[in-house]
């Protein structure tokens, strides 16, 4: 069944072709090297030896630097049109992909890493289907491999009782603002771009969110023991005030998962 939220949206519709061909931002935004090169490191140093398979690998963004960096990438993505976009960067024996959803499709093999960033993981958006995404990437994982999940932690505390809707990020053409559902933990971004006239373009992604300690609970559900928990890729401290975190999960050695 494709996946919805309240507002009806379908991921299909959201991960189109349009989106596929603007998602691309070589340079800057999270193409920046600033933002791309800690998030490489981090994760060719967690894969080890060993090969690695990206939940959402939309278009390569981290994969295809990753697999320059000589570890054997594989991927699992949903949407055709992302997945077209991969392909002009490299071909299917370079970075073989499983269309499908994260939470179920099956790739071949075992992995000494799986890892899920930007976000991604709230695309699913019921919590049973996030559970599954861990117990996905425990059955794709060798003992002691690790699952690592890139995501931001909610905002709620910026919220005024009362009012549904935050800015949570303004710069010239452009304005980022969330309109939440506290009851079922949704929440819709709604990304506006504009120039100098008069008309503006809207795009928007519906999430579940989670709270760090609801994703501690999920990864023990599938077996899992956090090693690590850091503000960012580089390894700053995590505190109260942090936006994100990067979160590192890991099956115990000696696992028969």
């Amino acid at each position: 069944m494709p996946m919805t939220n309240g507002g009806g949206m379908k991921q299909e519709e959201i991960w189109d072709a349009d989106t596929a061909q603007r998602y691309d931002t070589p340079g800057i935004g999270m193409f920046a090297p600033e933002v791309l090169e800690p998030t490489v490191d981090r994760l060719a140093e967690l894969a080890g030896d060993g090969q690695a398979l990206e939940f959402a690998i939309g278009t390569g963004r981290v994969a295809v630097p990753l697999a320059e960096r000589g570890v054997p990438v594989t991927g699992i993505e949903l949407s055709s049109p992302m997945l077209d976009r991969l392909r002009t960067k490299v071909d299917e024996a370079t970075i073989p992909v499983i269309v499908g959803d994260m939470s179920t499709a099956v790739a071949p093999g075992r992995y000494t890493l799986v890892y899920l960033v930007y976000n991604t993981i709230s695309n699913l958006l019921t919590q049973a289907e996030q559970v599954e995404c861990f117990r996905n990437a425990a059955r794709h994982l060798t003992p002691g491999g690790r699952f690592v999940i890139e995501l931001w932690v909610p905002e709620l505390r910026k919220l005024p009782p009362g009012q549904q809707a935050m800015v949570w990020h303004s710069e010239p053409g452009y304005i980022g603002l969330d309109t939440y559902d506290v009851l079922h933990q949704h929440v819709v971004s709604h990304h506006f771009t504009f120039d100098e006239s008069r008309q503006a373009r809207l795009s928007r992604s519906p999430h579940r969110y989670i709270w760090p300690s609801e994703l501690d609970l999920m990864a023990q559900l599938a077996g899992f023991e956090l090693e690590s928990r850091h503000a960012d890729w580089i390894g700053s401290e995590f505190t109260a005030e942090s936006r994100s975190h990067v979160s590192v999960y890991r099956l115990p050695p000696g696992s028969t998962r």
